[in-house]
């Protein structure tokens, strides 16, 4: 063999091995490689044996009733130690009827009939809608005072040209901030320390700069923390929650810009509670979400989580009636329990689920 030749032969070999090894370090590290965004995938494994009935613990479970006050009436909750009581949602626009006129009749009449029955009221401050027939905020201010007052928000958010799915506040806009903090502050004066909580809607919504030009990430960001604080100030004996499970302009993991952490940091720091819907344990947005940041950190501020329609199904936003179907309710309490750590559950009063899941895994005690 010629010297060249074996030279050439050399630098084959070496480079084979070369092409080798790399080979061999590619496939063991794709291997041992975890997509973080499945890091949590698994994580509802450990609770799919837990079963009814479910003991009674630190968690307050309440019944989620929307804006269907009236169903309060003659409920089983009424008659059932497992629940502390109702939360029921009114919209900005029922309790300002006009500028700084407020009518909180239907909420004293609520908390009321719960009070004689043992129970505790948990309000739901309404300034987004999911139809866009409909808007929460008051009419007054829709003018050009405030610059309109309330925004389509789209299903996509990005997209203006896509199918308009609701309104909601201009939660960024400090003349909106202003007239909500007023309303915040004429609640509090009225029911802090009376009920058992108040909380804000959810921080997803379907509005980017796209959408809307006054709007950035960071002005809604700020917008939501003043909004906190207003209503912190305005109840300070009552628990005050915001349900933070998504923000414009960010998706975890991939995509954090610092928003939704933000918001869960600021809540714990001014001492507001942090949660949102949905409890959907298998479902890789909430995992990497809201559910995320639950999980994730300690909280001395209270913490909750919104089983919502669909969800004993293990689906969102959905009235189906699916017949033969796992009762999935044990598994829910224990993940919100052991897994989010969780102080609150509200449980959406949704026909059949309610009564055939729910209150078959919290029966009221025979007396």
């Amino acid at each position: 063999m010629s010297k060249n030749l074996m030279l050439q032969c050399r630098r084959g070999a070496r480079l084979l091995t070369v092409s080798a090894l790399c080979a061999f370090f590619s496939v063991t590290a794709q291997a041992k490689w975890q997509n973080p965004a499945d890091r949590y995938k698994d994580a509802y494994k450990e609770y799919t044996d837990a079963t009814c009935p479910i003991r009674q613990d630190h968690i307050k479970n309440f019944v989620y009733f929307s804006r269907g006050r009236n169903q309060i009436r003659n409920h089983s909750l009424l008659t059932n130690s497992n629940f502390q009581g109702a939360q029921i949602m009114y919209s900005w626009a029922q309790l300002e009827t006009s500028k700084d006129h407020y009518d909180f009749s239907i909420i004293k009449e609520d908390y009321e009939y719960l009070k004689a029955h043992g129970k505790k009221l948990f309000i739901q401050l309404q300034d987004a809608t999911f139809n866009p027939n409909y808007k929460a905020v008051p009419k007054y201010l829709l003018s050009d005072e405030y610059n309109g007052g309330a925004v389509y928000q789209y299903v996509d958010g990005d997209n203006p040209k896509s199918k308009p799915e609701g309104w909601v506040a201009r939660r960024w806009d400090k003349k909106v901030q202003k007239r909500f903090a007023l309303l915040l502050a004429a609640l509090g004066k009225e029911f802090d320390g009376k009920i058992e909580g108040i909380n804000l809607q959810e921080t997803a919504i379907g509005v980017s700069p796209k959408t809307e030009p006054t709007f950035t990430p960071e002005s809604y960001v700020e917008g939501l923390k003043a909004n906190m604080l207003a209503m912190k100030t305005a109840f300070p004996h009552s628990t005050t929650m915001q349900y933070a499970n998504f923000m414009p302009g960010e998706w975890l993991p991939w995509e954090d810009k610092g928003y939704l952490k933000d918001i869960y940091s600021y809540g714990e720091k001014i001492g507001v509670g942090l949660g949102g819907p949905d409890l959907m344990f298998r479902k890789r947005s909430q995992l990497n979400h809201s559910l995320a940041m639950m999980h994730e950190h300690e909280y001395t501020a209270p913490l909750g989580i919104a089983v919502q329609d669909g969800n004993y199904i293990g689906q969102t936003n959905t009235t189906k009636v699916v017949a033969n179907h796992k009762n999935i309710v044990p598994q829910l309490h224990a993940f919100a329990k052991n897994f989010l750590n969780v102080d609150y559950i509200f449980w959406v009063n949704q026909k059949p689920y309610f009564k055939t899941d729910v209150l078959s895994c919290m029966p009221a005690k025979s007396s």
